[in-house]
């Protein structure tokens, strides 16, 4: 077997020490200023069909148990956070239409969404507060995480299922009515987002972020 060079090795040491997925222009920048396209694509092909895999997420490079494996390094006493069918529906739609704003969602979903709700996927690392829509009122945007992309194994959100491929593979319940909902609806006017801060918390008490 051919020795892989020192820049490719540098590579591979620096993503095995990183504490998370680095972006391309990170990794040049800790090996001083290296072009390591290249390396990435070498190392990849190297760990194809081994143990573990190395992958890009959302423009991010790591390292990740080969999906096959994953099931043996699972703790026996694994605590499974399960989202709401609420916190389901909003992480659906910010995810097929992103940028959005609360008052979007709303429109999309038919209902209030409780602050609540925004706070446990912003929590999880799934969900970002992606900057203010320039109307009237300024409210919040949010977007999709590159964490988001990671967890559910996709490089980009052009790689999001359709209804279809979802119902083939078995996956709809208990997502398929928020992921339909998402999928159909059209983007909210921005004349919505002119109420995104009022008080979407009133009446909605009841609505628990997790199960």
């Amino acid at each position: 077997m051919t020795r892989p060079d020192d820049l490719v090795r540098a590579v591979e040491a620096t993503l095995f020490a990183a504490t998370e997925p680095m972006t391309v222009e990170a990794i040049s920048t800790h090996l001083g200023g290296a072009e390591v396209r290249e390396a990435l694509r070498e190392l990849a092909a190297f760990y194809e069909g081994r143990g573990i895999a190395l992958v890009e997420r959302g423009k991010r490079w790591h390292f990740q148990t080969a999906p096959d494996l994953a099931h043996l390094l699972r703790r026996e006493r694994e605590e499974v956070r399960r989202l709401s069918r609420a916190a389901t529906e909003v992480l659906a739609i910010v995810a097929y239409h992103e940028p959005v704003s609360r008052a979007e969602i709303e429109s999309i979903r038919g209902v209030q969404t409780a602050k609540g709700t925004l706070d446990v996927l912003l929590e999880a690392g799934w969900v970002r507060v992606a900057g203010r829509r320039e109307v009237p009122g300024r409210p919040v945007i949010y977007a999709t995480t590159p964490e988001f992309l990671a967890h559910f194994g996709l490089t980009s959100r052009r790689d999001l299922p359709g209804i279809e491929e979802l119902r083939a593979a078995g996956l709809l319940d208990p997502v398929e009515e928020a992921l339909e909902v998402a999928l159909a609806a059209p983007a909210a006017p921005p004349a919505l987002d002119q109420a995104d801060d009022r008080a979407a918390d009133t009446g909605n008490a009841q609505e628990n972020a997790l199960d």
